[in-house]
């Protein structure tokens, strides 16, 4: 259970920390900040495609754990499936807030801003403590 907990917590700390190295690249300007700034018919799609994203991965992903499918998943192979759906569910809010933090920057849109810092937010409710994966084992 701990190399699980260890690898979930390590998939938990890259994620943040490639957002924050995306946000010091976009303040120092090594992101070309404002680069799609003009094409607005571009920028309603991926808006639009992130905001969807969004919106439907974060339910999704908070509730993940209670869907019969993975718990049944998570019994029968124990650590395996918490590795499994554990990482999914990591992946399901680390991947866009990375993807929303660059197009800020790219896009320069405190839209990309408010969906990544809710995201992060949303972190907090999937932090894999040991407590939690060995709640989510008992289960």
């Amino acid at each position: 259970m701990n190399r699980v907990q260890k690898i979930l917590m390590m998939t938990f700390v890259t994620g943040i920390v490639i957002a924050l190295a995306a946000v010091m690249a976009g303040e120092m300007n090594w992101l070309p900040v404002g680069e799609f700034q003009g094409n607005e018919t571009m920028e309603f799609w991926v808006l639009t495609v992130m905001e969807l994203l969004t919106i439907a991965l974060i339910p999704l992903a908070l509730r993940l754990f209670k869907f019969q499918k993975v718990k049944q998943e998570i019994a029968e192979k124990c650590e395996e499936g918490l590795l499994r759906w554990g990482l999914f569910r990591l992946d399901m809010l680390l991947i866009p807030m990375v993807v929303n933090t660059a197009f800020y920057y790219l896009f320069v849109n405190n839209s990309f801003g408010i969906m990544a810092a809710i995201l992060c937010l949303c972190l907090v409710f999937v932090y894999p403590s040991k407590n939690r994966c060995q709640a989510e084992l008992e289960a």
